[in-house]
């Protein structure tokens, strides 16, 4: 028990076993706090399906012309329950975010220098921030992708969805444009501590443009070029202005060498 209440930043080099009992800490904590959240998440479901979900589908109804109620139908006796267990986690997650990127910083917290701890709540800000434009840019870009894919199918086809093929498919776009967003985080931070540098990343520069497409088109499921365009281009300007900003850091600061020839041990 001593073990598994030790705090991470008591001791620079934590042994294997030290990391496993910090890691399942840590995993209890999210899990008990995604758990709350989920639980929020089922109490506010209507509301949101009212308010924030079906609003884009039924503009687009009016747009295309077709004269019915937006209603989503159920197909499977299951469906309705399904589906507000799966929306309730999406919102669990989105609500527990601060406290999940938290206990992730606090985890990798014994691998850093003095200098990089102090990142923290930079970090944490701008990963909330970032989090909150990506599923932002997402919601206001699925009613344009909605109508792309209904007139798509074309004049003949009614569309008519069940709750959890629309609901899983508008909350997953959110959550994944969110995740998304949180690739110039990552590697800001992998020049900070000297893992990459700018230089590496300028010239692997055309071979990250195919990779941004390709993580693009996996992480959009509806497969619309609307959809594709609206992540793979914000993730392009984040990669160009994150090379910048490691070049800026690691240019101003004084003394620095990189991670591999600093010669500390992390116990790992």
């Amino acid at each position: 028990m001593r073990l598994f209440f030790k705090k991470a930043s008591t001791n620079r080099n934590m042994s294997f076993w030290d990391h496993v009992a910090e890691l399942r800490r840590r995993l209890i904590y999210c899990f008990v706090t995604l758990t709350a959240t989920s639980f929020v998440g089922v109490l506010v479901y209507d509301w949101l399906l009212r308010n924030v979900f079906l609003p884009p589908y039924c503009r687009v109804l009016i747009k295309e012309g077709f004269d019915r109620p937006c209603n989503l139908v159920i197909l499977d006796p299951l469906d309705g329950f399904r589906t507000r267990i799966k929306v309730s986690i999406y919102v669990g997650l989105v609500l527990a975010m601060p406290i999940l990127l938290w206990n992730l910083w606090r985890f990798i917290t014994p691998a850093l220098q003095q200098r990089e701890k102090r990142l923290t709540l930079p970090f944490m800000i701008s990963g909330l921030t970032l989090f909150s434009v990506g599923a932002y840019l997402a919601y206001n870009t699925f009613e344009r992708a909605l109508s792309f894919l209904i007139s798509f199918g074309g004049s003949q086809v009614d569309p008519m969805f069940s709750p959890g093929s629309y609901l899983g498919l508008i909350t997953y776009m959110m959550f994944a444009f969110g995740i998304g967003f949180q690739f110039p985080i990552i590697l800001v931070f992998l020049q900070l501590v000297g893992i990459l540098r700018p230089a590496q990343l300028r010239k692997a520069r055309r071979f990250c443009i195919v990779g941004i497409v390709a993580v693009a088109a996996i992480i959009t499921p509806s497969g619309d070029p609307i959809s594709l365009a609206t992540l793979s281009v914000p993730l392009y300007i984040f990669f160009e202005f994150s090379i910048l900003i490691g070049y800026l850091a690691t240019r101003r600061r004084h003394g620095w060498v990189p991670r591999s020839k600093r010669g500390v041990s992390h116990g790992i």
